[in-house]
């Protein structure tokens, strides 16, 4: 067996298991993995400052080729993110040969005709009738999973001004991306304005019962970077502590200005620093405590008001790195009224609205996260006695 892959997983009982580099048995298993899980797209390496978050559309997409036709292409999967831009993906095995130069050309044709005959309404009506047949709401999964205001139709405003404009993201998810493919996304990257074009090599490795998925985004060169901050519409804006009290007591809400206000101080009082965003529209804030040499992000609050508590962060955590602390957790934070964590979202980032808690309800919520702080600083030595 070659265990020569770098890559380990160091279990509670200590045994350090060595990971094999693995296939993905087919494309249609690689696919479903990704509408189930649209973390792995590492929205995170796209914009640190800002982490892309994803939500799936629909797989099977259909493209038109005419105005009101019917659909030519069959798009493997569409993601909006936070921000409504459209993200085309397609998905390819390394050992299909198509990924070297057809699946590049078969792109192209359906960004160029989804920015022409994709309705926005279309899309929303696709994505509302995909959540009806899973069970599940469509506001629901549009606050959780993005932390957008379900009861606004701003988002998918957003969505309709991003076609119009051409702002788009296409990615090539392969389990292997070979350099011929590599070289090309960062050649259209750097030449597509406003479109962003990327690859992501998802690479899969297993080992003593356990299944470890590593996601690296390729394509994003300084050059692009560059060229795509020149070319924004909108410039970048660096958000400070003020500016973002200043954005959300402008919707004059008295009890929730103190609560941000409240929040922020805790922040700027408890964390090893906070972590400012330059988006030019929604701010953001973070606390970030170092655990160790790794950092961790345990919550982020926006401008509109939206906040998320960052368990996807706090699972890499020697404190919570255990299913029942997160669970402890999620306890906590649910005796509090107006916030409802799922236990499926303990591996995930989880969204809330500020404006929902009552002051008192406010100082609970701190309460909560001076004992989160209080678990991230303690040393193993201290957990574990």
């Amino acid at each position: 067996m070659n265990a020569g892959t770098g890559v380990f997983v160091l279990t509670e009982a200590n045994a350090l298991v060595p990971m094999q580099a693995a296939s993905f048995a087919s494309e249609d298993d690689f696919q479903k993995l990704l509408a189930s899980f649209p973390a792995l797209l590492a929205g995170d390496q796209m914009d640190s400052a800002n982490p892309r978050r994803f939500m799936l559309v629909d797989r099977e997409q259909p493209i038109a080729c005419e105005h009101g036709g019917a659909g030519r292409w069959s798009l493997d999967h569409l993601f909006l993110d936070q921000d409504g831009v459209p993200t085309l993906v397609e998905v390819k095995r390394g050992t299909d040969t198509r990924i070297r130069r057809e699946v590049v050309g078969q792109m192209l044709d359906y960004a160029a005709n989804a920015v022409l005959h994709w309705p926005a309404e279309e899309l929303r009506g696709r994505f509302e009738l995909r959540c009806e047949g899973a069970g599940k709401n469509a506001a629901d999964v549009l606050r959780d999973e993005l932390g957008v205001d379900p009861d606004s139709d701003a988002f998918w405003a957003r969505v309709k001004g991003n076609l119009q404009a051409g702002r788009i993201r296409m990615l090539f998810v392969a389990d292997r991306i070979p350099p011929e493919l590599r070289k090309v996304v960062e050649f259209m990257n750097v030449q597509m304005r406003p479109a962003e074009v990327l690859a992501v090599e998802l690479r899969q490795y297993q080992g003593g019962g356990l299944r470890t998925l590593a996601p690296i985004v390729l394509g994003q060169t300084q050059e692009a970077i560059e060229q795509k901050a020149g070319a924004s519409a909108k410039p970048r804006r660096l958000w400070d502590e003020a500016q973002i009290l200043d954005a959300i007591a402008a919707r004059d809400d008295a009890a929730l200005t103190a609560t941000a206000k409240a929040l922020i101080g805790w922040m700027t009082a408890k964390a090893d620093r906070v972590l400012l965003n330059d988006a030019p529209n929604v701010g953001s804030i973070a606390p970030e405590f170092r655990v160790g040499a790794e950092p961790c992000a345990v919550m982020r609050l926006w401008t509109d008001c939206s906040a998320a508590i960052n368990f996807n962060q706090l699972m890499r955590t020697p404190a919570f790195s255990a299913g029942p602390a997160r669970r402890e957790l999620m306890d906590k934070m649910n005796a509090i009224p107006a916030v409802t964590i799922r236990p499926d979202m303990l591996e995930k980032q989880t969204f809330f609205r500020l404006a929902s808690l009552t002051p008192d309800q406010g100082a609970s919520f701190l309460k909560i996260m001076d004992w989160v702080a209080e678990k991230l600083r303690a040393t193993p030595a201290e957990k574990s006695a």
